[in-house]
């Protein structure tokens, strides 16, 4: 079979491997589409703490489940060769105080498929633990079913946000993550949604997803303080901008991925005299299974935020194409033999 590969920090290669074959309580799965972020960027760049090269990349994927390993339906599970199924990439130790107190996700031997120490999907088969596994319906579109990985991300950013009716929430980048946070705001009670972005092109993407209110610059809104508001940019001007925005016993949440190394500027007197909350958000938490029902139940507009799909073939031309910030979001289709315009 064929695979991408990060041979060590900005190489990469297209490979012929062995098909892998699933262990003990593992599922072999042939792939159908795996999103591009910029998690992928930072790992390739060398930039993601703990990742091992040789590396193939991938963690926001789905497929069709072609091989069962021993032990996998023993207990809960009823899995069948043909499913369709989504999969969650993080893994953890299980063990240290992180995981014993529910905070697995800051876990510090966290392992995400794809990303730290094992093999992602950026491959026409790849395997992940029967428990990582989540079943689709079959009407469900599967290529579509790959935003479930972020979507569970933007479950977990809401999750550590009030979700009081009547809010209003302004939301920084329109994005994949501003798109997915900023649509999941009605369903938390939002009275209204706002999103900023200095694309113009990312704006018509969060007007087809329903996002009624969009500038260019939160000067433009007709209000000037929001009850929650959300950086999904990690730019460090954004960052700094959106704290102002905030109202008296408002909520900040720091979504975006910013640099290790950078620091951001804001009034710590402000933050004390109008009791604002600043809380960040990590991965995933228990929220993978919440991603699908929310996916299945319509929750986002997946059709209008996939612009484009690449062959294994054309990896490299989809990661600079991101890096560029071109199209929406972009998907490797590592079993299709031509890259397609999609939007």
């Amino acid at each position: 079979m064929r695979a991408v590969a990060f041979q060590q920090q900005g190489v990469l290669a297209l490979e012929e491997r062995e098909k892998p074959r699933p262990g003990y309580k593992e599922i072999l799965i042939e792939t159908a589409a795996v999103g591009i972020c910029g998690t992928d960027t930072h790992v390739f760049d060398g930039e993601f703490e703990g990742t091992i090269f040789p590396l193939v990349p991938g963690h926001e994927a789905t497929g069709t489940i072609v091989e069962l390993g021993e032990g996998v339906n023993d207990g809960v599970f009823d899995f069948r060769v043909g499913d369709k199924v989504a999969v969650n990439p993080s893994t953890t130790c299980g063990e240290c105080e992180q995981c014993l107190n529910g905070h697995q996700n800051l876990c510090p031997k966290w392992n995400g498929l794809g990303v730290v120490a094992s093999d992602g999907a950026s491959q026409q088969f790849f395997t992940a633990p029967s428990t990582n596994v989540y079943k689709l319906k079959p009407e469900t579109d599967i290529y579509e079913a790959a935003l479930i990985e972020p979507l569970a991300c933007a479950i977990r950013g809401w999750d550590v946000l009030p979700r009081r009716m009547g809010d209003h929430v302004l939301v920084y980048g329109a994005g994949t993550m501003g798109l997915l946070m900023a649509q999941l705001a009605h369903r938390a009670g939002a009275a209204s949604v706002t999103i900023v972005d200095l694309n113009a092109e990312r704006l018509k993407t969060a007007e087809e997803c329903g996002i009624e209110l969009r500038y260019t610059s939160a000067d433009d809104a007709e209000r000037a303080k929001w009850d929650v508001v959300i950086d999904c940019t990690g730019n460090i001007r954004a960052i700094e901008d959106a704290l102002t925005r905030v109202k008296p016993a408002g909520y900040f949440q720091d979504f975006g991925v910013a640099p290790a190394d950078r620091t951001a500027q804001f009034s710590p007197f402000r933050i004390y005299r109008d009791e604002i909350s600043i809380v960040g958000t990590m991965a995933v938490l228990n929220s993978f299974g919440r991603a699908v029902e929310m996916f299945e139940a319509g929750a986002i507009n997946a059709r209008a935020m996939i612009s484009h799909s690449f062959t294994l073939d054309d990896y490299e031309q989809a990661l600079e194409m991101f890096r560029r910030g071109e199209g929406r979001k972009l998907q490797i289709r590592p079993n299709d033999t031509e890259s397609r315009v999609l939007l």
